[in-house]
C-alpha cells in the first residue's frame, strides 16, 4: 500500500504573504485610538466641556456666532423636532442647502436620531434633485424657500408627489405654502429627543458622487467610517491636520461635498475650532471676512488658490493670521 501524503495543516487564507508584508509601509507617527464605540455626534461633540463657550458657527452672511454649547443644545432641539415629524431610525432626510448654520444643525441632529442625511446640491435641475430625492427614498427635504419651486409638479415626479402633501419641506427661511419654517425644529423641547440605540455600521449620510463614470450614485457612510477619517486628521498627539481650538476654519467649499462636510465641518467639531460659513465663493467677500474673522485655517480647492495668488484685490487685505492653506480635488 503506498504512503499516505502528509496534509499540510490549514492555512489562513487572508493572510498576506511575505511578499505582501515586505511591501507594507508603516507610519512613523504613533498609532491613534479610534472612537468606534460612539455615534458621530457624540465623537464630534466629546470634548465639548473644553469649550463650551468658544464660537462653533460663524454666519458670514449674518456675523450670527454659535458657540459649541448652542450649537449642541439647538442640535438636540433639531433632533427632538424631527422626531415630532415622525421621523425615526434609518429614515432620510434631504439637505438643499447652501453652506449655512441651519446644515450643521440638521445634520447633527439627524445623527442624534439614527437618520440619514443626503446631501443634495441646490443648483441642480429640477430632475436631478428628484432623482438623488427617489433614490435615496428621503421623507423630508431642508432648503431654502427660492429652491422650493423645484421640488414641485414635475413630470418627472413619481405619481405626481407634492411638497407638503407627499413628503415634508421645511424652509430655513419664510416658508411658501405648504411648507414649514425651520422654527418647528428649533423650537422643539430638546428633552423630548428620544433615546436610539446607534450602532457603529449604521449609516449616517448618503451623499452622492458626481456621477463621473455614469448617474450619481448614493455613498453609504457609516458613523463608524466618518469617524475614522476624522480621528485620523485630527486625534493622536501629532495629527495630519493640527487644529487648534483659536482656530477659525473657512467653509466657503459647499457642504454638500464630502472635502467640506469631512475635513472642515466634522473635523472643526472635534476639534473645537470655529467654522466660518459662506454660502458661496465671491473673491471681495471672501477677503474681507478672512481679515474680519483672522481666518487661520483655509479649504480651497486650485481655482481659489489661483484667485488668491493673482487677484489684485488681495493686496488690499491683511490676510496674514493664515496658517494653513488646504488644497484638493481639480
Amino acid at each position: 500500500e503506498p504512503p499516505k501524503p502528509e496534509l499540510s495543516p490549514p492555512q489562513n487564507q487572508n493572510a498576506p504573504s511575505s511578499h505582501e508584508t515586505d511591501h507594507i509601509f508603516r507610519s512613523k507617527l504613533p498609532d491613534i485610538t479610534i472612537s468606534n464605540d460612539l455615534p458621530l455626534h457624540a465623537y464630534c461633540f466629546e470634548n465639548l466641556s473644553d469649550f463650551s463657550d468658544r464660537p462653533c458657527l460663524i454666519s458670514g452672511s449674518t456675523g450670527k456666532t454659535y458657540s459649541f454649547a448652542e450649537t449642541h443644545l439647538i442640535s438636540r432641539k433639531v433632533a427632538a423636532g424631527l422626531s415630532n415629524l415622525g421621523i425615526k431610525k434609518g429614515d432620510v432626510i434631504m439637505t438643499l442647502l447652501q453652506n449655512c448654520p441651519e446644515f450643521v444643525l440638521s445634520f447633527m441632529g439627524a445623527s442624534m436620531i439614527g437618520a440619514v442625511i443626503t446631501t443634495a446640491n441646490p443648483f441642480y435641475t429640477q430632475s436631478e434633485i428628484f432623482k438623488q430625492f427617489s433614490a435615496s427614498r428621503a421623507k423630508l427635504i431642508i432648503t431654502q424657500s427660492q429652491y422650493v419651486n423645484k421640488l414641485g409638479d414635475s413630470d418627472c415626479h413619481e405619481n405626481n408627489q407634492k411638497p407638503g402633501e407627499d413628503f415634508i419641506v421645511i424652509t430655513i427661511d419664510d416658508p411658501p405654502e405648504n411648507c414649514l419654517h425651520f422654527n418647528v425644529l428649533v423650537e422643539a423641547n430638546e428633552s423630548e429627543m428620544p433615546t436610539v440605540s446607534i450602532l457603529p455600521d449604521d449609516p449616517v449620510a448618503l451623499p452622492f458622487s458626481s456621477g463621473t463614470t455614469g448617474l450619481p450614485k448614493g455613498v453609504i457612510l457609516t458613523h463608524k467610517s466618518l469617524i475614522t477619517s476624522v480621528a485620523q486628521q485630527v486625534d493622536g498627539e501629532i495629527p495630519n491636520l493640527y487644529l487648534k481650538q483659536d482656530d477659525v476654519v473657512l467653509c466657503v467649499l459647499p457642504l454638500f461635498h464630502i472635502f467640506s462636510l469631512n475635513s472642515v465641518l466634522l473635523c472643526s467639531l472635534r476639534a473645537g475650532s470655529a467654522v466660518l460659513l459662506m454660502q458661496k465663493f465671491e473673491i471681495g467677500s471672501l477677503l474681507e471676512l478672512i481679515q474680519k474673522h483672522n481666518v487661520s485655517v483655509a479649504a480651497v480647492v486650485p481655482p481659489l488658490v489661483l484667485a488668491l495668488a493673482k487677484n489684485p484685490l488681495v493686496a488690499n487685505f491683511d490676510l496674514s493670521s493664515i496658517r494653513v492653506v488646504l488644497s484638493g480635488a481639480a
